[in-house]
């Protein structure tokens, strides 16, 4: 009888922990959001969005917007997400048909979770002293290969969890039709559409908010995008840029850049969660 209470007591015990670990995340979001949307809503206007800035925007001289910034960060997180898919989805599938248990396996898990854990301005260093090697320029090319590699383990151990969770008779009904381990990579790729677009959707959104890997790879600019060669401007960078002014104007504008950024990231978590639930009717369980 006292161990039955005992289970009670830490069963309700850790379920209020629980809830008010999840509290406390539903707080800290929502005054993020809060202090964003106040502070950059006075300052958000459609100019902001659709037009470059223009001479001394940075000076509260000058109007304009951050309209080449939301263009450069689309760019640069669409390119660094196509480039780790093409690496990450291979990798992913042939760990899985060709080598599901073996230290293959194992061995690249590891140093995608290694991958993983580095921070971002590692891989900016990284790509920076690439970039002298090579001869380079800052420049959007740059700026995609670096932030490439910071999405690339976010888009492989995503995807690797969704396949993991591939049903097992998926796998013994395929080859007892007699088909070949090519074949089944096709219906395995077919099964697992929805958790592979969830897994680039996230890596996108990672992709496009991150400053620290362009900052020394893609470099700035006010200008739009002109070339692979050429540097681009971002939106993590425009709100650096402006917050480290001393014109309150122009940091209101930052709170603003900083505004669309959540809007488009919380944006891309929603289509997220729509395409797994969407699309995941469709899926063998």
């Amino acid at each position: 009888m006292k161990r039955k209470k005992l289970r009670r007591a830490e069963d309700l015990f850790f379920t209020w922990v629980m809830r008010a670990c999840l509290m406390t995340a539903a707080v800290v979001l929502g005054l993020i959001l809060f202090v964003i949307f106040w502070r950059g809503i006075g300052a958000l206007s459609w100019e902001m969005v659709s037009q470059p800035p223009s001479g001394g925007f940075y000076l509260s001289q000058g109007g304009g917007g951050v309209f080449h910034a939301i263009v450069g960060s689309l760019y640069l997180a669409a390119g660094a997400t196509l480039l780790a898919s093409l690496i990450a989805v291979p990798v992913v599938l042939y760990i899985h048909v060709y080598s599901p248990n073996g230290r293959l396996a194992n061995n690249l898990r590891l140093a995608l979770d290694i991958m993983w854990g580095i921070p971002s301005i590692v891989y900016g260093a990284f790509g920076f002293a690439l970039m002298i090697y090579l001869g380079m320029r800052a420049s959007l090319l740059a700026g995609i290969i670096t932030l490439a590699l910071v999405v690339l383990p976010i888009l492989a151990r995503t995807f690797d969890e969704v396949v993991s969770m591939a049903p097992r008779h998926l796998h013994e009904t395929t080859f007892s039709l007699g088909s070949t381990r090519l074949e089944f990579l096709g219906v395995l790729l077919r099964q697992t559409v929805p958790g592979l677009l969830t897994a680039v959707l996230l890596a996108f959104g990672r992709g496009i908010g991150d400053a620290a890997s362009v900052l020394f790879t893609a470099g700035f600019t006010n200008n739009m995008p002109e070339g692979l060669l050429r540097p681009v401007a971002s939106l993590p960078l425009a709100v650096f840029f402006q917050l480290g002014t001393p014109f309150p104007e122009v940091q209101a504008r930052a709170y603003a850049s900083a505004l669309i950024l959540t809007v488009i990231i919380l944006t891309i978590s929603i289509l997220a969660q729509l395409s797994i639930s969407r699309l995941g009717r469709h899926v063998i369980r």
